[in-house]
């Protein structure tokens, strides 16, 4: 017998209860359980317990739910028992009874022995390591991968707050759902992370993405760039189509819609109810289908109260609501998110990660973010432009955005007192401010500098109409340089895609 008959009658014997599959699973680099049918863990490897924080033996013999901060209902595993059929890729939130919140992907399936039911395998996978793995991976542009104007799913998360995962978790349970979902929360929070993680997280994730900042856009030009214009409708009108039109079949994010006339509103208003749109001077009405994110920077039923929300508006819009807590409320995420962004910023910088001495990541700690998550970014890189490769992050290479915010930072390398912060009202600041001049009676208030910013975004939302959103031709028509008005635009938060 030749070695390769020897090897395929060595291969016809082999039988699968020769294989040693728990050997295989405990290779795995994702967390694997296996429970019995009435729900008890028989088999759980080691990267299950790294998910989790927990010793490998502990749960081996106990119920799901003595494990788990979870019940029979709200369990995967016993979702997959009792319909005995798969539960596939399923975004889930859970808590150990020791505490430990993981926010992980789960599939789950049943196990069958001669046709009867005898338990379920449950494959898990930990989105913050998935989300190390995609950051790891060196591209251009992360929109490359994407293709449907978006940048961020819900694996760009960053935070471990129990606060906080509730809302991603109401988040991700919205984004099947055709209900318009509204965002609540102050600058920098990341409304617009959670806006594009809920297009992607949809059924509507091949489909565009399309934001507009309403506060960006005077109201005179914001009606015919949400409705689109018929020629004719006003001088030098043409036939264009309106960002309902452009995202249907996809997801329109409407940014801080609070800042919107309430004419407008009440036009927004019956698009929804009617789910058509009719073009700024035509006659014809045109059926839409798209998901409707909106955002508010202000507490809904308080804007309502200004007259800046129509009541009828924020019924329809916030069907799902979610408010963002601020970067004050969920002070436990603040390393993280610290160790997160000098990872992201050493890299785009060629740097060695650097480390943040403890008296800077105390100041971290204690400090109010008034400019939240988007302001713990802009200082991490800020100072590591400031610092040599592999060097402590210290006050002195934080001077320069503090010191815009607060006129005692000390000249002399010690930690400034900040006295404890409220969560709610104003945020603290330092104890010694120069007091501000007050403006004479009969004056306006707006400084000159306030006065030159109003008429330069003006000026550039100006030349982005007239160019259709062309870029280089608004740039050209203004006299500055192409990477200058990108500059400008990034500034003041515009799209070229609102003009197009």
């Amino acid at each position: 017998m030749t070695d390769r008959a020897e090897k395929n009658t060595s291969a016809q014997q082999l039988h699968l209860d020769d294989v040693d599959y728990l050997k295989v699973f405990s290779d795995f680099d994702e967390g694997v359980i296996m429970a019995d049918t009435d729900g008890v863990i028989v088999y759980y490897n080691d990267a299950m317990a790294k998910i989790d924080d927990l010793d490998p033996r502990y749960p081996v013999g106990k119920k799901i739910t003595e494990v788990y901060d979870l019940t029979e209902d709200t369990s995967v595993i016993m979702e997959c028992l009792k319909a005995g059929r798969p539960v596939v890729n399923r975004h889930f939130f859970y808590r150990t009874r020791r505490g430990k919140v993981a926010n992980t992907i789960h599939r789950a399936y049943p196990l069958f022995t001669e046709g009867h039911l005898t338990g379920a395998i449950c494959l898990v996978k930990d989105y913050n390591v998935l989300e190390e793995t995609i950051s790891s991976v060196a591209i251009p542009e992360k929109e490359s991968d994407l293709k449907n104007g978006t940048n961020y799913t819900f694996a760009d998360i960053i935070g471990e707050n129990p606060t906080f995962l509730r809302t991603v978790n109401t988040a991700v349970m919205a984004a099947n759902s055709p209900s318009p979902v509204m965002l609540y929360g102050e600058t920098g929070t990341g409304k617009e992370l959670l806006a594009q993680s809920i297009h992607n997280h949809s059924a509507r994730n091949e489909r565009r993405y399309i934001p507009v900042n309403c506060a960006a856009i005077p109201e005179n030009l914001l009606e015919g760039i949400l409705f689109g214009t018929s020629k004719g409708a006003f001088t030098g009108a043409m036939n264009k189509p309106g960002l309902f039109e452009r995202a249907s079949g996809g997801t329109l994010f409407l940014d801080e819609v609070n800042a919107m006339s309430i004419n407008l509103q009440a036009k927004i208003l019956r698009v929804l109810q009617e789910k058509r749109v009719r073009r700024v001077g035509a006659l014809k009405e045109i059926d839409i289908d798209l998901k409707i994110v909106s955002s508010v920077n202000q507490e809904p039923h308080r804007a309502i109260e200004a007259g800046t929300l129509r009541p009828d508006l924020f019924y329809r819009l916030g069907v799902v609501f979610i408010a963002i807590p601020p970067l004050r409320d969920k002070r436990d995420d603040i390393e993280k998110l610290t160790r997160h962004f000098l990872d992201k910023h050493s890299r785009a910088l060629g740097k060695g990660i650097p480390r943040i001495s403890p008296e800077v990541q105390a100041l971290f700690d204690r400090y109010p973010w008034p400019g939240n998550v988007r302001e713990l970014e802009h200082v991490i890189e800020s100072a590591m432009n400031m610092v040599q490769p592999n060097e402590v992050i210290s006050y002195s290479h934080l001077q320069g955005h503090f010191s815009a915010q607060f006129a005692n930072w000390p000249s002399e390398v010690h930690a400034p007192t900040i006295p404890p912060t409220e969560p709610s009202g104003p945020p603290t600041v330092f104890s010694e401010r120069i007091p501000a001049q007050q403006p004479a009676s009969g004056v306006a208030s707006k400084s000159l500098a306030e006065i030159r910013t109003k008429g330069e975004k003006t000026a550039i939302i100006n030349a982005l109409v007239n160019a259709n959103g062309n870029v280089s031709k608004a740039a050209g028509s203004i006299g500055i340089s192409r990477q200058l008005l990108h500059y400008k635009m990034k500034k003041y938060h515009l799209n070229r895609t609102d003009f197009c």
